[in-house]
């Protein structure tokens, strides 16, 4: 069963794997669970979970969910350990390089590309230009946090668990 962090949704059966199964099932994408990504998870969770989120809260404010659920699959779609890489500024390099990754392999249409571009805006000085673009903002955010605190959470509760047992 594929799920988002914090989320119980079989994600496969949800209208939101259809706007994604093809990128989520392109082996480039696939990749990005060779990589940790926020101490706790791959990098490709993470960009699942920055997809299920935009595409939710896109899609309810009813902005273009696809477009956004799309890109937030491929905004971190980056092929290096950034812990030891070479790359001075990897929070403000990295959206380029993804952006360049995702438009040679799915061919990103401007909005796709402008939300990948600038998922670390303020760190990255591009001002984004679109609606869609301002939610990865605050929802990359958030799934960082929630990844990050997913096992910590998990722990505490199955110690309460066992106590009352």
């Amino acid at each position: 069963m594929l799920k988002a962090t914090g989320s119980k949704k079989n994600i496969e059966q949800l209208p939101f794997y259809d706007c994604i199964s093809d990128i989520y099932e392109n082996e480039k994408i696939q990749q990005l669970k060779d990589y940790t990504h926020h101490i706790c998870t791959t990098r490709l969770q993470h960009s699942l979970n920055v997809s299920y989120y935009n595409y939710i809260i896109c899609n309810r404010l009813g902005f273009n969910a696809v477009s956004a659920a799309r890109a937030g699959l491929m905004h971190d779609m980056f092929y290096y350990d950034r812990k030891v890489s070479d790359i001075k500024s990897h929070h403000s390099e990295h959206p380029v390089i993804a952006a360049k990754n995702a438009k040679e392999i799915f061919d990103t249409d401007i909005l796709e590309n402008d939300i990948i571009e600038t998922h670390m805006w303020p760190v990255t000085l591009k001002l984004p230009r679109y609606k869609e673009s301002y939610v990865i903002v605050i929802v990359d955010k958030y799934c960082a946090v929630l990844e990050f605190l997913a096992p910590k959470y998990n722990k505490i509760k199955q110690t309460l668990q066992r106590k009352k047992s």
